[in-house]
C-alpha cells in the first residue's frame, strides 16, 4: 500500500550502478554459495535449551458416545453421567466495514496511480471522535465491474480484520456512487524505499538549485527500528494465517517519529514495475524477494514471506538498493533456484547477515522463525539508543 513515488525504468545494463535511480551507493553486490550459518537463533521456534515440555493430558476421543464418569463432592456413581446437549457450532460473525459519505472526503492532490485507479490525499470529516478532520490516503477503484466490486467487497472485509500497530490503518469504504474508494490512514514520508535512498550516504538534496549533501543519513540505531517494527508487524500476519506474498520495502509506509508500517495500495507494480518479472502477459511476480518454492512452484506460507523479510533486511542495510540490481530477471531466477545468496552489505553486522541467511534457507522449515526473529532484531536495538533527529 505505498504512497507515490516516481516511476523507476529497466535498468539493462550490467554495470556497477544500483539500477534503479540516479543515486549512487557505495557498496555492491556479488553472488556466493547458500550458507548455513553456524547461527546462535532458534530455527522455527526450536530451542535445544530448553526441555521439552510435559505431554498433555489426554482426552476421551470426540467420537466416543459414553461421556467420562463425574464424581460428585459428596457421592460417588458407577453410573455415566447425563450426555451432554450436541453443542452447536459457532458461525461466523459477518464482517461490519464502516461506511464512510461521499460528501465527508475532500480530495487534496494525486498520490499515484496503479492498475486498479488513483490513490489521492484528501481530507476526511466525521472520521474521528476527537478530530473534526484528518488527512487520509484514498484508493480509488476506476473499473467498477461486476468482478471488481467482489473484489473490492472481499479486500475490505479482509482489511477490517487486520488491525495492529504495524499494519496501515484500514478505515473503511465509499460506495455511495462511483469510483468506488477505500479510505487509509495516510503516512506522511511515503513508502521505506524511497524514504531509504533519501536518507543514505550519497544522498543530494537541492539549495537555490545546487547539489547539497543531505544530512540525514540512517544509523545502525535507526536501521534496526526500522526492521523491528516489520518483523513485528510480520508476527502479527503469521498470527491471523495471512501470507502477503509481496513483502518488500516498497510497500512499507513511513510516518513520523521513524514509524514503519505494513501496507499494500497496489500501486507498486507499477511504480517500481522493473522489480517485477511479468508471466503470462499479465501476473507480475516480484521474483528478486521471492523463495525457490515460490518461484518454481508457486507456493506461498509465512516461510516464504520470511524469505521476503531477509531481502528486506537486504534493502534497508543497502539504503534501499534493488536486489540483484545487476542482473536482469532471468539471471535473478537462475541464482535463486541454484541456491546462491545475496552478498553481506558494507555496513550490515555479521549478527544481522546471520538473520539474513536463516532466512534464506532452501527449505522452507529451516528457516527462522519470525517471532524470533523480532526478538533478536528488539534486543540489538535495545543494546543501542534510537535517535530520531532525521525526520521533520
Amino acid at each position: 500500500m505505498p504512497h507515490s513515488a516516481t516511476k523507476k525504468t529497466k535498468h539493462s545494463c550490467h554495470c556497477n550502478c544500483p539500477g534503479r535511480n540516479t543515486i549512487k551507493l557505495s557498496s555492491t553486490i556479488a553472488t556466493q554459495p547458500i550458507q548455513t550459518p553456524a547461527s546462535p537463533y532458534p530455527r522455527s521456534g526450536y530451542n535445544p535449551s530448553t526441555p521439552p515440555a510435559a505431554a498433555p493430558p489426554r482426552h476421551p476421543p470426540t467420537h466416543c458416545p459414553i461421556p467420562p464418569l463425574t464424581h460428585d463432592s459428596q457421592q460417588s456413581s458407577s453410573l455415566p453421567s447425563p450426555p451432554n446437549p450436541p453443542r452447536q457450532r459457532q458461525q461466523p460473525q459477518p464482517t461490519i466495514v464502516q461506511h464512510i459519505k461521499r460528501r465527508d472526503i475532500i480530495l487534496k492532490r494525486e498520490l499515484g496511480e496503479g492498475a486498479f485507479g488513483k490513490v489521492f490525499l484528501a481530507e476526511c470529516y466525521n472520521l474521528s471522535p476527537t478530530k473534526d478532520k484528518m488527512l487520509v490516503a484514498v484508493k480509488t477503484l476506476k473499473d467498477p465491474n461486476l468482478s471488481a466490486r467482489k473484489d473490492f467487497q472481499r479486500e475490505a472485509e479482509l482489511l477490517t480484520n487486520l488491525q495492529h500497530d504495524h499494519i496501515v490503518k484500514f478505515y473503511g469504504v465509499c460506495v455511495d456512487g462511483d469510483p468506488l474508494i477505500m479510505v487509509f490512514e495516510y503516512m506522511k514520508h511515503g513508502d521505506l524505499n524511497k524514504f531509504l535512498r533519501a536518507h543514505g550516504p550519497d544522498a543530494m538534496i537541492l539549495v537555490d538549485g545546487q547539489p547539497l549533501q543531505s544530512n540525514g543519513e540512517l544509523g545502525l540505531s535507526q536501521m534496526l527500528h526500522i526492521a523491528t517494527q516489520i518483523a513485528s508487524g510480520m508476527v502479527y500476519l503469521a498470527s491471523q494465517h495471512f501470507v502477503h506474498r509481496d513483502l518488500a520495502t516498497r510497500n512499507c509506509l513511513v510516518g513520523n517519529g521513524l514509524l514503519v508500517k505494513i501496507g499494500d495500495f497496489g500501486m507498486s507494480r507499477d511504480i517500481y514495475s522493473s522489480d517485477y518479472y511479468r508471466v503470462g502477459g499479465h501476473t507480475m511476480l516480484p521474483i528478486r524477494w521471492m523463495p525457490p518454492e515460490s518461484i518454481m512452484y508457486r507456493k506461498f506460507s509465512t516461510e516464504s514471506d520470511v524469505w521476503s523479510f531477509g531481502v528486506i533486511l537486504w534493502e534497508i542495510f543497502t539504503y534501499g538498493k534493488q536486489p540483484w540490481f545487476q542482473l536482469g530477471n532471468n539471471e535473478v531466477i537462475e541464482c535463486i533456484t541454484q541456491g546462491r545468496v545475496l552478498e553481506r552489505p558494507r555496513i550490515c553486522p555479521k549478527e544481522v547477515y546471520d538473520i539474513m541467511l536463516g532466512c534464506w534457507q532452501r527449505e522452507p522449515q529451516q528457516r527462522l522463525n519470525i517471532k524470533d526473529i523480532q526478538k533478536v532484531l528488539f534486543a540489538m536495538g535495545k543494546a543501542t539508543p534510537v535517535y530520531l533527529d532525521i525526520l521533520g
